[in-house]
């Protein structure tokens, strides 16, 4: 697999992480959000011009749930807009098309894990977007592939982990919704499914990812303080204490239930899960390792 791969969102949690993890075999080139718009058809179509890519990734998002509530224009435009730019002109000039969506397109209501095929039915804005954003995807590109993932963070950016981080070392309690609950994703893993897919250019369709295991946003929390300590990032405990999500309102409704089911991606890719703590754990300690210099 010697070609070129153009990535798109190179400076969010995923797209740093695509670049720590190219393959050797792949000529990637990444471009930021402010070096291409992707819902720019002209950008998009002179970029495509200059840089004759096989495939393209596409890990440029909004992100900001709770302010799409308020902006969204902004995150239609850049969830639904551009993906479809992209997606029409894939089609149009025979290019493969990686797409990276989200849990938030489902409710929350199930109790068991979502299968790739399962009725979508998002609940705030960012998950509309980001949905409305698959539809174009599919409609313009039958053959992209569309990777679903949830709770995503990294050494890189804005997280729930570098969040809860910064809470823990100010102060000495920390209240954390226990009535949520999914499946943590470290964007490193990701970005390995992500080139697992691009070295397999027979996948077309829907596929999800996320890290193994199942946990609520509170026991995630608690997982943190305990390997942070344990890493040295922090030095001392804290305690964590579990409220429902009805005592931490926020803008957007969120899925109190959004556990993906991978068993397709875990075959088709042939990668195994990794446990989401063991992930955290390597994620500490690279952070660790930056802070560290």
């Amino acid at each position: 697999m010697d070609q070129k791969v153009l990535v798109l969102g190179a400076g969010g949690q995923l797209g740093r992480e695509l670049q720590r993890t190219v393959p050797e075999a792949v000529d990637a080139l990444f471009l930021t959000r402010a070096e291409l718009d992707i819902a720019d058809g002209d950008a998009v179509l002179g970029c495509i011009t200059d840089v004759a890519p096989r495939q393209i990734i596409n890990a440029a998002a909004y992100t900001a749930v709770d302010k799409a509530e308020s902006e969204t224009e902004a995150a239609y435009r850049d969830n639904a807009e551009g993906p479809g730019v992209l997606a029409r002109a894939c089609s149009q000039w025979n290019i493969r098309f990686i797409h990276i969506s989200t849990d938030f397109v489902f409710d929350g209501v199930a109790s068991t894990p979502y299968k790739p095929d399962a009725e979508t039915a998002p609940l705030g804005q960012y998950g509309c977007s980001k949905l409305a954003g698959e539809l174009a995807v599919r409609q313009a590109c039958p053959t992209a592939v569309l990777i679903r993932t949830g709770w995503v963070y990294s050494a890189f950016g804005g997280n729930f982990v570098k969040t809860m981080l910064r809470l823990m070392g100010e102060r000495d309690e920390l209240a954390v919704v226990v009535d949520q609950v999914g499946t943590p994703t470290w964007a490193h893993g990701l970005a390995q499914a992500t080139w697992a897919a691009v070295a397999r250019p027979a996948l077309a369709g829907i596929y999800h990812w996320s890290d193994a295991g199942v946990c609520s946003c509170f026991y995630f929390a608690t997982a943190i303080a305990e390997e942070a300590q344990a890493v040295g990032l922090l030095g001392r405990s804290v305690r964590v204490r579990p409220i429902p999500a009805a005592e931490y309102p926020t803008p957007a409704q969120r899925p109190a239930y959004s556990v993906l089911d991978k068993t397709s991606s875990w075959r088709d890719l042939e990668l195994e899960g990794t446990h989401w703590r063991q992930q955290l754990r390597a994620m500490l300690m690279d952070y660790k390792e930056m802070a560290d210099g």
